[in-house]
């Protein structure tokens, strides 16, 4: 057995479980999200637990650190459903003492009133799509729920759940600083430990990216973002919730466990549709379809599509790639000793030295990172440092 594979049996795993249905499409969104005029309960239960029972016997011997369930609209899904899969995952490896467990909601009352039954099923954390309070920015953005509902959301959320965290998208067409600042202010003043603000973005294949091309929808330019993003800084950083990703921030010890199995480049089982995941050295995926996905469990026993060897090289870069998203940043010893390659083969010294000399990295040994002057040319960066060929 190498080191490498031996490494990441010693780790604890992440579970992704998708729930692909939701109540309508949002504009902005690019996930394998559906809309279905009924959904067969019954049938998407066993499909899921019989998904989990395949990635469960290719990957024995580990404990569960992390279960998030997302969507679509997971928290339109049976709790009784959501309490069988955390079962089958809790006897098939056992889960750490201190799980997290994650199911992504939308601040609806339909949703709201199943916060009860969701936390009784083993939910300990909830993430919430909020995106604005503005009942006119909802609208823009397409969302099924108003401002009051959100803070109603919110308030359930910390009162059912031991933790919680919501969204919200800025960097909009026509915000300003101040509109920001206002808005963000009173996101804080919920005093969650998480909060996840995305500036908005043009995803190909969104309504949004239809009306981008046609000239009707404007972001804010370069040098207007980046005041933006510099406020949040400052003002998350001043309540205490700095940021340790780049769109993500958290009191610490509040960060999203599962999330930084992803960023960390651990390993995660993916099912439901669409799911990804990654065992040690190899990528996962399944079918997308809801359709798809059901015909393939009853045909296979799992809705597996398609499974990747990954090379030892595209390991170690694309681990660099999400590992410097992180405040933290990168552990080159680690990433050394999953990928069995010498930190030669994936990184620019020069590039790392020059920028460490201009502030935007630092060097602490083995641990590399982006400085806050660095990440707002993150991608820059990132062409430079990582080696990709």
């Amino acid at each position: 057995m190498g080191i490498a594979i031996f490494l990441g049996m010693t780790e604890p795993l992440a579970l992704y479980v998708h729930w692909p249905f939701c109540v309508s499409k949002c504009p902005y969104c690019d996930f394998n999200s559906h809309v279905r005029e009924s959904v067969d309960q019954a049938v998407w239960r066993d499909a899921l637990l019989a998904d989990l029972r395949h990635e469960a016997a290719l990957l024995p011997g580990r404990r569960v650190s992390s279960i998030f369930f997302g969507g679509g609209t997971p928290s339109l899904m049976p709790p009784a459903t959501v309490a069988a899969v955390i079962a089958e995952a809790a006897a098939l490896w056992g889960l750490s003492d201190d799980c997290e467990i994650t199911l992504e909601a939308n601040p609806n009352s339909v949703e709201v009133a199943a916060f009860a039954d969701l936390a009784a099923a083993g939910v300990n954390r909830v993430s919430i799509g909020v995106q604005s309070f503005d009942p006119q920015v909802l609208e823009f953005l397409g969302r099924a729920h108003g401002g009051d509902e959100a803070r109603r959301a919110i308030a359930a959320a910390q009162a059912h759940f031991r933790r919680a965290s919501f969204d919200l998208i800025y960097a909009r067409p026509g915000q300003g600083l101040v509109d920001w600042e206002r808005e963000l202010a009173d996101a804080l003043g919920f005093g969650t430990g998480h909060l996840s603000l995305y500036q908005l973005t043009i995803e190909p294949g969104t309504r949004f990216a239809t009306l981008a091309t046609r000239g009707e929808l404007l972001l804010p330019d370069g040098d207007a973002a980046a005041d933006l993003f510099d406020a949040t800084q400052a003002m998350t950083r001043a309540a205490g919730l700095p940021r340790y990703e780049v769109s993500n921030h958290a009191r610490p010890g509040e960060e999203s466990r599962h999330n930084l199995t992803y960023w960390r480049y651990g390993d995660y089982a993916g099912v439901g549709p669409g799911a990804h995941g990654r065992r040690l050295a190899q990528a996962t995926e399944r079918h997308k379809k809801p359709e798809n996905f059901i015909t393939a469990v009853e045909r296979n026993g799992h809705g597996l599509k398609v499974e990747t060897d990954l090379p030892p090289h595209e390991r170690a870069t694309e681990a660099m790639l999400m590992g410097l998203r992180l405040t933290e940043g990168i552990d080159l010893a680690r990433i050394e000793a999953r990928s069995g390659l010498g930190r030669d083969a994936f990184v620019d010294a020069d590039a790392v030295a020059r920028l460490v000399g201009q502030g935007m990295m630092q060097q602490a040994g083995d641990r590399l990172s982006v400085t806050d002057d660095g990440i707002l040319l993150l991608d820059s960066i990132l062409s430079e440092v990582v080696k990709t060929h």
